[in-house]
């Protein structure tokens, strides 16, 4: 319910809005808002005020209210009622939520306010149950807020002042506030127990015995009587350092910058805290985790250990090599293979059904699931060690030692299940689709020339800018650029997924597809993952796969009109031996 307070109205219209609005109590919350609207419209000379507030980070307005809604919810509500013109006055209440806004007079006993207006006695009941009165219950929250508030939840110097209250209340209370007021609690304790070792250091110079107490006095007061007793209840209260050297006071920029710095704080004792614990770990043999319930790592088979040893170079640092002498064979290997794609492309001819290998299974579907069966099959033998040596070898690209043969082998390498499945589906999706169109040798040619100029580019990448310990794997330059392809064929074509958006709407351009996987690898530049994606072999992939579709069309439109034309003239020789066969014919005629 976003609207609170309900105040009393007269007592005819209430019972008459309670009848109405007894099902559900928001809408009765709302109905009794709008009528305390109408209720207050003859009153002259009076403001009313806006009993609506929105939840931040700063306060709260009542205890079941929505997140989401605002003041606009009660006015549209009230809009089921007669529209009387209203005039009202909006009015926001600020609940205190940092340590270094706690005011001077602040006292344990009292708390500070957590809303405007006290709750209730059916809210009360709510949250505590009906053991306890409403006066009682928005004090034990006012308290528990301060506390939170002034980093005193764990001082068991304070228990006197909610000695009254059960333990089970006081958790209540805690977690409505929690859920209703977001505190940070971690930094406002941290900043009060640098003002305790402060106050402890004011201790030591001045001589204060250890049984003087320093709540509730200030630092003037310490200096002028450092060993005057005081005997009143537990305040919750410390002196406090001069929050600001300015003679205009504390402003917002000291505010903010105090919350800063004991945020930076907080993080470096976080980061010092799991340091210690990793060298425990380390100390305990359990290298690379914080999980102490593993004392030793996981024992490796040494038939497995022993093809491991094999499969791993022995080279203690990359040979010394120019950055040329590792691209140049690699990229005469791009320039070869992309030839032979375009021959092959060029010169391939569609065997008949008879001569087929599957002739049930249709063209496209054949091809992409004899790609997919080469992919699993090279992710099978990773799970085989006696293949690892082979594999390491030719099946990565390897930035140290580079192989030309290493960019066609690692387009169908997946070292994981989870690779291999991310690659698979969009082939089978799109390259079903684009084989259909451009034909078994076109796409062949595409598939392979987009994975061996996206190795190529990522190989250059690492030597050249990221460094030579990095290797590469996979089918995804190979899979954007077929992805790529077909959208770029189909650009200026509307596109709907599920018959969405529905007619007469229209919906996104292939140039839209292009433009947003173009846009989530620009993002990808800035993300932390960005080391563990080999975002160069993916655009270069897709750049391949534009050109070698744009490529591949005008070839197409080039073969279908030399076609148009050769059936236009076999048509008009048809034409003319059909008249000299009936000239004949037609000269003997009387």
């Amino acid at each position: 319910m976003s609207c609170l307070p309900v105040v009393a109205l007269p007592s005819s219209f209430q019972i008459g809005l309670r009848a109405i609005f007894r099902a559900s109590e928001k809408r009765f919350v709302a109905g009794a808002c709008a009528a305390r609207h109408i209720s207050t419209t003859n009153r002259s000379k009076q403001s009313i005020t806006e009993t609506c507030f929105q939840i931040s980070s700063r306060g709260l307005l009542g205890p079941f209210a929505s997140p989401f809604r605002t003041s606009r919810d009660c006015r549209s509500r009230s809009l089921l009622l007669p529209h009387i013109p209203i005039r009202t006055i909006s009015a926001r209440f600020r609940t205190l939520t940092h340590y270094i806004e706690l005011p001077d007079s602040y006292e344990d006993a009292q708390g500070l306010p957590f809303r405007k207006e006290d709750l209730t006695e059916r809210e009360v009941h709510r949250i505590f149950g009906p053991h306890l009165s409403a006066r009682h219950g928005n004090q034990l929250l006012r308290i528990i807020h301060g506390r939170r508030v002034a980093g005193t939840l764990d001082d068991p110097s304070l228990h006197p002042n909610t000695a009254l209250f059960s333990s089970a209340d006081k958790l209540k209370a805690l977690e409505y506030l929690r859920q209703h007021i977001p505190v940070d609690e971690v930094i406002n304790a941290g900043l009060r127990a640098e003002d305790e070792l402060v106050a402890l250091e004011a201790k030591e110079q001045l001589g204060i015995e250890d049984g003087a107490q320093l709540e509730g006095t200030s630092s003037q007061d310490l200096l002028l009587e450092p060993q005057e007793e005081q005997s009143q209840a537990p305040t919750g209260r410390l002196p406090k350092k001069p929050r600001s050297d300015s003679p205009y006071g504390e402003g917002a920029f000291d505010r903010l910058r105090a919350e800063n710095i004991a945020k930076r704080e907080a993080e470096e004792r976080r980061l010092e805290e799991e340091q210690k614990k990793r060298e425990e770990e380390e100390a305990k043999g359990n290298i690379g985790t914080l999980q102490t319930q593993q004392a030793k790592p996981k024992a490796i088979s040494p038939l497995r250990k022993k093809y491991m040893e094999r499969a791993t170079s022995d080279m203690e640092a990359p040979p010394e090599m120019k950055s040329w002498e590792r691209l140049v064979p690699a990229f005469a290997m791009a320039v070869l293979v992309c030839a032979l794609s375009a021959v092959f492309a060029i010169t391939y001819t569609p065997p008949r059904r008879s001569q087929r290998l599957l002739p049930d299974i249709p063209p496209a579907a054949a091809t992409v699931m004899g790609l997919i069966a080469a992919n699993v099959c090279v992710w099978a033998m990773w799970k085989v060690p006696p293949l690892w040596s082979t594999l390491n070898k030719y099946f990565l690209v390897i930035a140290a030692t580079p192989r030309p043969v290493q960019l066609i082998c690692a387009v169908f390498s997946h070292h994981n299940f989870a690779h291999l499945a991310m690659n698979m589906v969009p082939l089978w999706f799109f390259g079903t689709r684009l084989h259909d169109e451009i034909g078994r040798g076109n796409f062949l040619a595409l598939y392979a020339g987009c994975g061996v100029v996206g190795f190529a580019a990522s190989l250059a990448n690492l030597v050249l800018r990221r460094g030579l310990e990095y290797t590469t794997q996979g089918a995804s330059a190979a899979v954007y650029g077929v992805t790529i392809a077909f959208f770029w064929m189909h650009r200026y074509d509307e596109f709907k997924i599920f018959d969405y958006p529905p007619d007469p709407l229209s919906g996104p351009q292939g140039l839209a597809f292009i433009g947003l996987i173009l846009g989530l690898h620009i993002v990808g530049l800035f993300s932390k993952k960005r080391h563990s994606t080999d975002l160069a072999s993916h655009i270069a992939g897709m750049l391949a796969g534009a050109v070698g579709m744009d490529l591949i069309a005008r070839r197409m439109d080039d073969v279908a009109r030399l076609r148009a034309e050769k059936l236009k003239t076999m048509g008009a020789l048809d034409k003319i031996v059909e008249r000299k066969d009936r000239s004949p014919a037609t000269s003997s005629s009387p």
